[in-house]
């Protein structure tokens, strides 16, 4: 995608520190996404995010659908996306959370560029 500069697959939104595939504890396996946003502006990254996902099925912590926002303003533009997404599935309730960015631990090389590895 233009504007995206990198991508990690990670742990995040958990309470315990260093969580592993194995040790996933309470945290949620994430992508943290690098990118220009003078070329990606933040709502474009998710509306893309919301094409390639169903959240309308509630998941246990590790694979739960999840936006971690930085400010207030990402904050609005996920409430938003998460609004579009229930109109255009025609629901009343999605499961996604929206939360504010915590910690994020890189997970073990192997998760990184999976599908380029694995297809």
């Amino acid at each position: 995608m233009d504007g995206v500069i990198r991508t990690v697959v990670g742990y995040t939104g958990g309470e315990e520190k260093n969580p592993t595939y194995r040790r996933i504890k309470d945290a949620t396996e994430s992508i943290l996404i690098e990118y220009d946003p003078d070329i990606m502006p933040y709502e474009d990254i998710l509306v893309e995010w919301s094409r390639m996902h169903s959240p309308i099925s509630k998941r246990k912590t590790q694979y739960r659908s999840a936006i971690f926002y930085a400010d207030e303003e990402q904050k609005k533009i996920a409430e938003e996306t998460v609004k579009a997404m229930k109109s255009a599935l025609g629901v009343s309730k999605v499961f996604t959370g929206i939360e504010p960015v915590s910690a994020f631990y890189r997970a073990e090389e192997y998760h990184q560029n999976y599908l380029n590895k694995y297809r």
